[in-house]
């Protein structure tokens, strides 16, 4: 793999690369499984600077993905549950010009490895019952435990919890 990759700890001072990266990615990654409608909804919601600064003065952690320079995915985390040492993947994405490379593992990797080392025995995320990337998370390591519908807005977000035990 190019060696010019790195993942860096994000900012305050990130959140417009961040905002920039969702814009390129969210839509494309959305349209098949989510209507335009909701797509535009919750991008509002999750990506605006003051939605992003939130977020972040709540405790989850971004991470930027670099090649050489130029930003191309991020990934944000936050505990979950202390007392089971359960942490939760809030976000995990990449340009889709840049998926199929094994840039996504890279970044879910670094992810594992920044939450083992702050004493996490799970990490979990949410994927949508129809999202391609539930294979990427089983071949990964990651098994459904349970089903979920979050409310957000007008809209749902019809989704399995999966994990992955880290120890």
């Amino acid at each position: 793999m190019n060696t010019t990759y790195s993942i860096r700890e994000a900012t305050s001072t990130d959140i417009p690369t961040i905002h920039q990266l969702a814009e390129a990615i969210w839509e494309p990654t959305y349209r098949a499984i989510l209507s335009r409608e909701q797509i535009e909804y919750m991008f509002g919601v999750i990506y605006t600077y003051e939605a992003l600064e939130q977020q972040m003065q709540e405790g989850q952690r971004f991470v930027l993905l670099l090649d050489a320079a130029e930003p191309i995915g991020f990934a944000a985390y936050s505990m979950k549950d202390s007392s089971d040492a359960v942490y939760k993947l809030n976000k995990i994405y990449l340009l889709p010009s840049r998926q199929g490379e094994g840039l996504g593992n890279l970044l879910l990797t670094a992810v594992e490895e920044r939450v083992k080392k702050a004493g996490a025995r799970y990490l979990d995320l949410n994927v949508n019952k129809y999202n391609q990337a539930k294979a990427f998370y089983e071949r990964s390591g990651y098994r459904v435990l349970l089903e979920e519908d979050i409310p957000i807005g007008p809209y749902w977000m019809n989704d399995y919890v999966m994990r992955k035990a880290l120890a």
